[in-house]
This record gives structure tokens, C-alpha cells and sequence, in this order.
């Protein structure tokens, strides 16, 4: 077994590593066409790009791709969790804008995976070395345990199971239910209307001027870059879907949702408050994110991070997310 280094995904055949990532059961953060859509056109700064593949003989067992970064604007949450990282050079694993790290085959391959990542860390410069957005108690967890690397919680995600949509509803309490309805009933009266589309048709600079403002409410400037943002969805293809909710023809809530084999993921969106009719543009796009995915046969709902209120009110659960970094000693120098 032995570790393949690359610094373009362009140099990585995407058949061998959709491959693994099919088999491993990793989200589509790790789909080839996502990793490179992110090497064009990075929603982050990014310093340098490494790709590893882990190979058995000629197979493929493992990919993973790493980004070094310093200073990016949505690598604020990880610097809470991590101050003495702040400011200096990290390869991380997988770039912010995934929420869920995996690596297959964790027992087997992590051991020389961390290794190889270690020595191209300290290749390329860097401080910090490790894995963000990591699910406590799954397989990844457990392998970087096992290695001996303390974790530190980051954040949360959420996620629920979808069947059909009366069987949602129904497992919700008596009071979400009835507020999820009368909002629909009252969103129809204000005269808003709802309408999925593929990226290509979709109104991509509008929404993405809605999704910064959204984020600039919450603080967490700098994660949809304004001239890049459009054109990386636009990248993605048939991965991603667009949800436009308009009310008489203004845009006043859009969500960018990406598809797996199983899940769907509300990965971003944005929602103008200031609205007329006594209605909630964002409870109206949460509906219809969830309506989407059952028309589109997912069985899981993954509905990204923050706004634990809401989510936890409309039947989410918390996956605890932590961050496993570990210190990077140039080569000739020890620890103290």
C-alpha cells in the first residue's frame, strides 16, 4: 500500500476517484466534479492544493484532498477552536464548504495517509496539519483517536431521515406542524411563489448578492466570494439545484441544494426578512428544500450548520463536528 501525491486534481482520473468515493459513501463534497469545481474556482483563499490517493497494487482504497490556508475569512470558527493556529499556515482536510469529512478504509489507510499528509505539510510550509468538520463517533473519529490526535468541537450539523412528506409533517410537534402549514397558507395569500431550477437557469447574481447579505446578519462574511460564488455553482452542474422563492416577482429567499446517491444538502442560502404578508421566506424554503428531496428520492436531509433553533424545532438531530489538528515540525526539528 502507498500514498500518491498530486497538486492538481487535473492530474487525477476522475473515474478512479468517484470510484472510491462511491464506494466509501462519502457525500458530494468528495465527488471529483466538486473537488475541481473548488481547484478552478476556490470559494476560499487558498495557497496550494494536494490531492492523496492511497493505493492497494494498482486500486484505488482512498482519496483525500487538503488545502493550505492562512488566513481565509471563513476559517474564523476554526481559529476560535484553534486560537494559537490563527494567522499561521495550516493543509487542512476538506475545505470549509464541506461539513462533513470522511476518509474510507479509516482502520487500514489513516496511518499512512496522516503520515504522507505531515510530510507535505511541512513541504509546503506549513504550521498545522489535520482534519475539520470531522462527525464525533464515526469512522474517521475514531481512526484519529486511535492515532493518538485530541479533538476540539467546532460546530454542529443537521440532519434528519425523509420518507414522505405527510410522514414529516407528522413527526413533527403539534405546534411546528401547524406553523409550517399556516406559514404556506399565508406565503400563497402574499402572493409567493416557488420554482426549482436547473444552475444554468437559475438567477445566480442575484442570489448570491442575497446570500452575502443573509451571512453578513450572522457575521460570517467572505463565505459566497461575489464574483466567484456564481460561477462555481454554476460549475457544479447537475450536483446542485436552485430553489428561487419570490413574492410578485422579487427574489425573497434562494437556496443552492446539493445531491448525493442518498442525501440531499441544503448547503446555502439566502432570505430577505423584509417581507409583507406575515409570513417567514425562510420557513417557505425550508419546506420546499424538503418537498425537493423527497421528489428526488433522498432518504437523508442534511441541513448544514448553525441555526440550531429552527432545526431542532423542525425535527433535525445534531451530528457533533469537531477539528483534529496537529502542530507541524520543520524537517531536522523536535517537538519541545
Amino acid at each position: 500500500m502507498h500514498v500518491e501525491f498530486s497538486s492538481s486534481i487535473r492530474e487525477i482520473d476522475p473515474a478512479d476517484w468517484d470510484a472510491v468515493v462511491r464506494r466509501a459513501g462519502a457525500p458530494v463534497f468528495y465527488q471529483h466534479a466538486y473537488v475541481s469545481a473548488y481547484e478552478r474556482l476556490p470559494l476560499t483563499e487558498v495557497d496550494a492544493f494536494a490531492y492523496f490517493v492511497v493505493r492497494d497494487a494498482d486500486r484505488a482504497v482512498a482519496v483525500a484532498p487538503a488545502y493550505l490556508q492562512t488566513a481565509a475569512k471563513p476559517l474564523r470558527r476554526l481559529h476560535e477552536a484553534y486560537p494559537e493556529a490563527a494567522g499561521q499556515p495550516a493543509l487542512l482536510s476538506p475545505s470549509w464548504h464541506c461539513y462533513d469529512a470522511h476518509v474510507p478504509a479509516t482502520a487500514d489507510v489513516l496511518p499512512r495517509l496522516l503520515d504522507t499528509m505531515n510530510r507535505t505539510a511541512s513541504i509546503l510550509g506549513a504550521r498545522w496539519c489535520g482534519f475539520m468538520n470531522v462527525q464525533r463517533g464515526g469512522a474517521l473519529s475514531h481512526g484519529l483517536r486511535a492515532a493518538g490526535l485530541p479533538a476540539r468541537h467546532l460546530n454542529d450539523r443537521w440532519v434528519t431521515g425523509l420518507t414522505t412528506y405527510a410522514h414529516y409533517l407528522a413527526s413533527l410537534s403539534p405546534r411546528a406542524r401547524a406553523n409550517l402549514r399556516r406559514n404556506e397558507r399565508r406565503a400563497r395569500e402574499a402572493g409567493v411563489t416557488s420554482e426549482v431550477l436547473p444552475v444554468h437557469l437559475a438567477s445566480l447574481d442575484e442570489i448570491t448578492l442575497l446570500c452575502v447579505k443573509t451571512a453578513s446578519r450572522f457575521e460570517n462574511n467572505g463565505y459566497h466570494p461575489g464574483t466567484t460564488f456564481p460561477r462555481f455553482v454554476t460549475a457544479l452542474d447537475d450536483l446542485a439545484h436552485v430553489i428561487e422563492v419570490r413574492q410578485r416577482g422579487r427574489l425573497v429567499a434562494a437556496g443552492v441544494c446539493l445531491t448525493d446517491a442518498t442525501r440531499f444538502h441544503t448547503w446555502t442560502c439566502g432570505v430577505d426578512y423584509a417581507v409583507e404578508g406575515g409570513y417567514s421566506p425562510f420557513a417557505v424554503l425550508f419546506a420546499e428544500s424538503v418537498k425537493l428531496a423527497i421528489r428526488l428520492g433522498k432518504s437523508i436531509l442534511e441541513d448544514g450548520r448553525d441555526n440550531a433553533a429552527f432545526k431542532r424545532r423542525h425535527g433535525l438531530r445534531p451530528c457533533h463536528l469537531d477539528a483534529v489538528l496537529h502542530r507541524v515540525w520543520p524537517a531536522g526539528c523536535s517537538p519541545p
